[in-house]
């Protein structure tokens, strides 16, 4: 059985604590895991002069050699799958055998910036006869990245897999809800033989380490993954200082279900993958437009599978959704029941915490909501479905760009003239047809509109992590 770790700070290649700390809550019975430092001025000091120190080594290192200490560290992330996945089940909540995947997904995400590291080719454009143009990628220098609490490994792996692949050193707050997934990777990292103070990572108040971080001529790039209202404002603190953002920020995902599949294959498919780690995923399906000859047909079947679901402790053999993150997500979920039932909306099943100890919550399915009720507007971000019906393809197009969110959209038919609508008209970073993966290390991630700017994964992943510099060189002078 693994030990969840001592939770530290990690500045300039070593472990450090301060004398204040925040406690670290198992959502599954409450009780506290650790006690998490929290960085001081002089700590957030310490890590820019050592990301300073290690962007000088880092950037000059040879893209095979930095590919080298990655891929090291993503073996070690491997061996360490069961242990790891532990943790982020003890901090999260979400299953075990989700833990473990989810270390395997981040190990993934190593392995391909890995490769894409030593590809950051440039170009030579013909010019005068004398005259060479030439194209190369640098790295941008030092990133201030901050990631979320609901994927503790995977979030953490995305932000520092770009910024070492493209040479940059990176200071890393992670989310103080769930520290062990990327204290898990810095220990990777560490043994893989990374140079100090090119990877740091600190905890503390959200806002006091992004205010004062921001701000700072050495940081180049801010890379965040969180909530839009958070996004929208780091973003705009970045932009007074001219520094480029990477935002994935929130969805609301569509899912459009045609009338030429077969509803109760799919509405099982569908509730298995919206339960997923208790539905707080970005790209959580969420909104189900559903062809109305189907529509009855697939929120039973839908609510079934959601009925069925065992619910409880993550490290339990059989469940299969553990509870939500806190208790404030609990509020949240019964007031966006409450809401929508009060307005006409048909609870279909769920609709309630289980138990009084631990935050758990019911899977649950409303199905007719009105457009007014909050929930048809507010990411849920937890384990609530919409189902309603529509007439048409074009109002299922409709409604699924009718909020300013646009990260992630499904799509089920087996048309290739419905499937070629859904991909060109819904507007959202990533659409999937007839699959409810919308992100693999190999693809690039990241939303339009409200949900954010940039790209993460494949060939398009480490764009943001690199500047361009076009060099003109005359070969004689005159």
């Amino acid at each position: 059985m693994s030990i969840y770790p001592d939770l530290q700070l990690f500045i300039d290649g070593r472990w450090r604590k301060t004398a204040e700390s925040l406690p670290v809550v198992n959502p599954a019975d409450e009780s506290i895991l650790g006690a998490l430092p929290i960085a001081r001025k002089a700590d957030l000091d310490d890590a820019l002069a050592a990301a300073a120190k290690g962007f000088r080594v880092w950037s000059r290192t040879a893209p095979r050699e930095r590919s080298d200490i990655i891929m090291r560290a993503a073996r070690i992330m491997r061996e360490r799958r069961d242990e790891i996945g532990h943790c982020i089940t003890l901090e999260h909540g979400k299953t075990l055998s989700e833990g473990r995947l989810e270390v395997i997904r981040g190990a993934e995400f190593f392995e391909w910036d890995a490769g894409e590291g030593q590809r950051l080719y440039g170009r030579v454009i013909p010019g005068a006869p004398g005259i060479r143009h030439t194209v190369i990628r640098q790295p941008v220098g030092t990133v201030a990245a901050f990631s979320p609490w609901n994927f503790p490994m995977s979030q953490p792996a995305r932000k520092v897999a770009g910024a070492l692949a493209s040479g940059c050193s990176i200071i890393l707050k992670a989310a103080e809800e769930t520290p062990a997934g990327a204290i898990h990777i810095v220990r990777a990292f560490q043994e893989a033989g990374l140079p100090a103070g090119v990877l740091n990572l600190v905890f503390g108040v959200p806002s006091e380490i992004s205010t004062y971080l921001i701000p700072q001529d050495q940081v180049r790039l801010v890379a965040f993954t969180g909530s839009t209202v958070v996004g929208r404002h780091l973003t705009g603190l970045a932009s007074q200082h001219m520094t480029p953002v990477l935002m994935e920020l929130g969805g609301h995902a569509p899912v459009i279900v045609c009338d030429d599949v077969d509803p109760v294959q799919v509405g099982p498919i569908c509730a298995a993958r919206k339960y997923r780690s208790a539905g707080q995923v970005c790209t959580s399906p969420t909104r189900f437009y559903v062809g109305q000859d189907q529509f009855t047909a697939f929120a039973e079947s839908f609510a079934a599978k959601a009925k069925s679901l065992v619910v409880g402790n993550g490290l339990s053999e059989g469940t299969e959704m553990g509870p939500v993150a806190n208790d404030r997500r609990l509020a949240a979920m019964s007031e966006l029941v409450e809401d929508a039932v009060s307005k006409g909306a048909e609870l279909r099943a769920g609709g309630q915490r289980i138990g009084n100890k631990g935050y758990f919550f019911a899977p649950t399915v409303l199905a007719n909501v009105p457009d007014n009720a909050r929930i048809m507007d507010e990411e849920p971000f937890g384990p609530i479905a919409i189902i309603n019906p529509v007439t048409s393809l074009s109002e299922g197009i409709a409604q699924a760009n009718r909020l300013p969110y646009g990260l992630a959209a499904y799509g089920f038919t087996h048309s290739a003239a419905n499937a070629a609508r859904i991909a060109e008209e819904v507007e959202a970073g990533n659409v999937s047809i007839n699959t409810l993966e919308a992100s693999l290390p190999e693809t690039p991630f990241g939303g339009v509109k409200w949900s954010g700017y940039g790209r993460e994964g494949g060939t398009e992943g480490l764009d943001q992590y690199t500047v361009v510099k076009n060099v003109s060189h005359r070969m004689s002078i005159g």
